[in-house]
């Protein structure tokens, strides 16, 4: 049995050691000699085996392609970065001057490039300030506004905003009481006005951006609540998805712009849904209750990091996002080039057939919106191999078969799909 330092020698495991760390190898190797111990393979073996095993990625997070017809997938990250949002994290990760003037030698506003970015993009906002998410956005918000008051809401837009989270049990956490008002289909004007007295902190209207209601509905939009603002009560709106201006394709997606010339207070909103970029919540709207939330105390605990601020400024300075490009995507260029990886998985011995696909948005973005799209269907047994290979592929299985839907596949990443396929037909054996 070959020692555990003559196998740590071995220059492969050697190099993985710096990226992995010498403990995470060690291990390996043990596992690979006790495996030799057994009898299951060769003494010799070892230190192949051993490299084998080990992770190619020193994070247990790993690169995904998101085949699945989902753009904004919650469980995959939601939106992928611009290759200028990527740059700005890579080069601010070492020491970065997020909080420091370089002329002056200062101490300085803290992400200062994000935020001028942002009130650029959104001109119609007299201030704004980032969090780590939406959610937390909403709840610095109501703990400035609200806590130890009441926050007026429809009770049709007492949503749950994913993996068991809910939009009351958030708002009531602050310290806050909700006054939920009108129905589940059906809010009227009045029913708000009736509302509003001395112990209201705001109203509060949310997108319900995961559902739709249909049927015998009613509710009250951003601009006719603004009629309360004569009793001194701000208006918060909670867009959710991210959308700094209007989307054509999403209509009835709200957007910051509208919605601040609307009339709202204040908007709370998402960074890495329809903006295409980071994990982050935005807050934008009148300049004096955005900066009673940036002196909260609890604004200190929810801030954004040097990498996010980086990412989130380069969104929003740079070219289309991935996610914009994704957006709009030509159909027949989809379908063009779902046809020829059908072709070349074919001439490969591969069941493998273009079809058209219908593809959403995700993340609670655009509910019931679908857009035209192309896949390829492969047979089922496939999609294991795939989710467990290097790079992973995830598709979503209809009808028995395995879909890889292309709509949210930059057209480079073809050849890596086509190596994908046919190194998880290879594993699967005859």
């Amino acid at each position: 049995m070959p020692r555990t330092d003559a196998v740590l020698a071995d220059p492969r495991l050697t190099a993985m050691a710096e990226r992995l760390g010498r403990a995470v190898v060690k291990d390996t190797v043990a596992r690979a000699q006790h495996r030799a111990r057994q009898g299951e393979i060769e003494p010799e073996d070892v230190a192949d085996v051993a490299f084998a095993a080990l992770p190619r990625h020193a994070a247990s997070i790993r690169p995904v392609i998101n085949m699945t017809g989902v753009l904004l997938h919650t469980n995959l990250g939601r939106a992928p970065l611009s290759p200028a949002a990527i740059e700005a994290v890579v080069a601010t990760a070492g020491p970065a001057d997020v909080e420091f003037d370089l002329t002056t030698g200062a101490r300085a506003r803290r992400g200062r490039g994000a935020m001028d970015a942002l009130a650029r993009a959104v001109p119609a906002a007299e201030d704004v300030h980032v969090v780590n998410n939406n959610a937390a956005a909403l709840v610095l918000v109501a703990t400035v506004l609200a806590a130890g008051r009441e926050i007026v809401i429809s009770r049709g837009e007492l949503v749950e905003i994913g993996d068991g989270f809910r939009i009351p049990d958030l708002l009531v956490s602050t310290g806050a009481r909700l006054r939920e008002v009108g129905t589940t289909n059906r809010t009227t004007y009045a029913d708000y006005r009736a509302a509003v007295g001395p112990e209201t902190g705001f109203v509060l209207k949310v997108h319900p951006s995961n559902f739709r209601v249909e049927g015998f509905t009613g509710s009250v939009d951003v601009a006719e609540l603004t009629g309360l603002g004569g009793l001194g009560v701000p208006v918060v709106a909670d867009i959710g998805s991210g959308l700094l201006e209007r989307e054509p394709l999403l209509p009835e997606e709200p957007d910051a712009a509208t919605t601040l010339k609307a009339g709202a207070d204040l908007v709370t909103a998402s960074g890495d849904k329809l903006l295409g970029g980071p994990q982050a919540g935005l807050l934008l709207g009148r300049r004096d209750l955005v900066e009673r939330c940036r002196r909260h105390p609890l604004a200190r605990a929810l801030r954004v990091g040097k990498l996010t601020l980086a990412a989130l400024e380069a969104t929003l300075r740079g070219p289309a996002t991935p996610l914009h490009q994704a957006l709009h995507a030509d159909a027949a260029s989809l379908r063009d080039r779902a046809e020829a990886l059908a072709v070349r998985l074919a001439e490969a011995g591969v069941d493998a057939r273009a079809v058209p696909a219908r593809a959403t948005v995700g993340g609670g973005g655009a509910p019931g919106v679908t857009l035209p799209s192309a896949a390829v269907s492969l047979p089922e047994r496939l999609a294991v191999s795939l989710r467990t290979g290097d790079p992973a592929v995830v598709g979503r299985v209809e009808g028995g078969r395995l879909l890889l839907d292309l709509r949210a596949v930059p057209p480079e990443w073809d050849g890596d799909v086509v190596k994908a396929v046919l190194a998880a037909v290879l594993g699967m054996g005859p």
